[in-house]
């Protein structure tokens, strides 16, 4: 099915505004995609990726990511991520339609993306930057939501009192950029307020 003939993906706002005060760039487009398609989207992504439970270390116990998550990529790229070895799947035609808008937006080629399905307010992200070096220097990053509402936060990593919270809404596209990686740390907290599901797809430049 043709997610785009009927609804807009890929909105530019000349007015954008920088939301991280200093040390970084970060660009929140809140209508990336828009129209009643967005929910059909989501129900698309949440049963055709092939969704994995990963599991990390902690305290010497292994225990599983508080997510399902999934690795896409071209040729071949694998990831490193929180001690997990990613074998990249092929884009999906649906996959490869989302990353062009990102990529028409961001004026960046990606070939990868990082995706993670919350299930519920209790699934979450910690907090970390995405300075593993397969990114390498300033990585631009394409983060592209979709289902539930959920916040997402920057803390600086020096100064501890300079946080940012913003609210990650379905079909919005938040891009990192510049320095942010280097000194800014994000992540998505749980809440007890069970929003629902929300899939994340964060799109890369996988370096070598």
């Amino acid at each position: 099915m043709d997610f785009f003939a009927d609804n807009q993906l890929g909105i530019f706002d000349t007015g954008r505004q920088n939301i991280l005060p200093f040390d970084g760039e970060a660009y929140l487009y809140p209508n990336f995609y828009e129209g009643d398609g967005v929910y059909e989207l989501f129900e698309q992504l949440k049963h055709t990726i092939l969704w994995k439970q990963d599991k990390m270390k902690i305290h010497g116990k292994m225990v599983n990511f508080p997510r399902l998550t999934s690795w896409y990529a071209d040729n071949g790229q694998t990831y490193t991520y929180s001690g997990v070895v990613n074998i990249p799947i092929p884009f999906t035609p649906l996959l490869k339609m989302i990353k062009e808008a990102a990529e028409q937006l961001c004026d960046k080629q990606f070939n990868s993306a990082l995706l993670n399905y919350y299930r519920n307010g209790e699934d979450s992200m910690g907090w970390h930057s995405d300075d593993e070096r397969e990114l390498s220097g300033n990585p631009v990053i394409a983060s592209a939501s979709f289902g539930a509402t959920r916040t997402f936060q920057f803390k600086h990593k020096l100064q501890k009192n300079a946080k940012v919270s913003v609210a990650l809404n379905n079909g919005s596209l938040l891009i990192m950029q510049g320095a942010t990686q280097h000194n800014w740390l994000h992540q998505v907290p749980k809440t007890a307020k069970q929003p629902g599901p929300r899939i994340n797809i964060t799109f890369r430049d996988i370096k070598f």
